[in-house]
């Protein structure tokens, strides 16, 4: 049948559980704070390039002096390239 659980060691299960739940805090904390490996998209120096992307290739800019200009790869302003499109096509 059913155990009977005394007051005492249900403040005990319970401490140990607080104990558990902050070790668990602390993993948590841990991966949320950590390096993402790869390609960071869209953050602000991704934006301020391909922003600057933007105006030169509105204005008429060739990829290549684009690249250049921001010291980036071709491969990188195809990328842009290619967001653009993107971006284009949901806009309309």
């Amino acid at each position: 049948m059913d155990k009977y659980v005394t007051p005492e060691e249900t403040l005990k299960r319970i401490e140990e559980l607080e104990k558990e739940n902050a070790e668990l805090r602390e993993e948590l904390e841990y991966y949320r704070n950590r390096k993402l490996s790869g390609r960071q998209k869209h953050n602000a120096k991704w934006m301020a390039i391909y922003n600057d992307f933007v105006d030169g290739y509105e204005s008429g800019m060739t990829r290549l002096e684009i690249a250049k200009r921001n010291n980036v790869s071709e491969r990188t302003i195809y990328r842009y390239k290619a967001y653009y499109d993107k971006m284009k096509k949901v806009e309309e």
